[in-house]
């Protein structure tokens, strides 16, 4: 095993300012109300399991169906850009005919570990180990279940004014990042 301090910090680092579950929190707790409850526990188990199998299958599995990087970053954009909408203009667009798998979609893809997050483990994995990248990516999970168990305290803390105002304004965030993502992934 080569585990590296500094490398792990690194990693962890940029792992966190890409999943950004901080500037998520309007997303899940709209989630929450919408369905109910959001499970911490599937929500940071999917999110692990996806960003590991990603980490060392990625690119084969995209390849082998045909999907380039850029392709599924653009549609995981698209994805983005339809959340930002609803939070923005108040509107629903996505439908939880399951509400139970709202843990899972929204939260886990796109949301914790979604195309930016893919993409960026794929440029991590050119850079360092793995065993390091897997040690940024658990620690990064701890802090995203930590936040997911605390959404209801940080919703009873901001109020209804507040989470409306942080809704709009990390909307057009949401929105902005979207954009930007699929801008760069289409080259223009």
């Amino acid at each position: 095993m080569n585990f590296d301090f500094k490398s792990i910090v690194t990693i962890t680092m940029i792992l966190f300012a890409v999943i950004d579950i901080i500037g998520s929190l309007p997303v899940i707790i709209e989630t929450r109300k919408r369905v109910g409850f959001i499970h911490a526990e599937k929500a940071t188990a999917a999110s692990l399991v996806i960003m590991v199998l990603f980490l060392f299958l990625g690119e084969s599995i995209l390849s082998l169906i045909g999907i380039d990087v850029s392709s599924f970053a653009i549609a995981g954009s698209l994805v983005i850009f339809f959340l930002a909408l609803e939070m923005i203009l108040g509107i629903r667009l996505y439908r939880d005919e399951v509400p139970e798998t709202a843990s899972i979609v929204p939260i886990a893809f796109p949301l914790i570990a979604g195309t930016g997050t893919m993409t960026t483990l794929i440029s991590l994995h050119s850079q360092y180990t793995t065993e390091n990248i897997l040690v940024g990516i658990t620690l990064n999970m701890l802090i995203v279940y930590v936040v997911l168990r605390l959404v209801e305290p940080i919703e009873r803390l901001l109020g209804k004014a507040g989470i409306s105002i942080i809704r709009k304004v990390f909307g057009i965030v949401l929105m902005a990042i979207a954009i930007k993502l699929f801008r760069t992934n289409a080259g223009i």
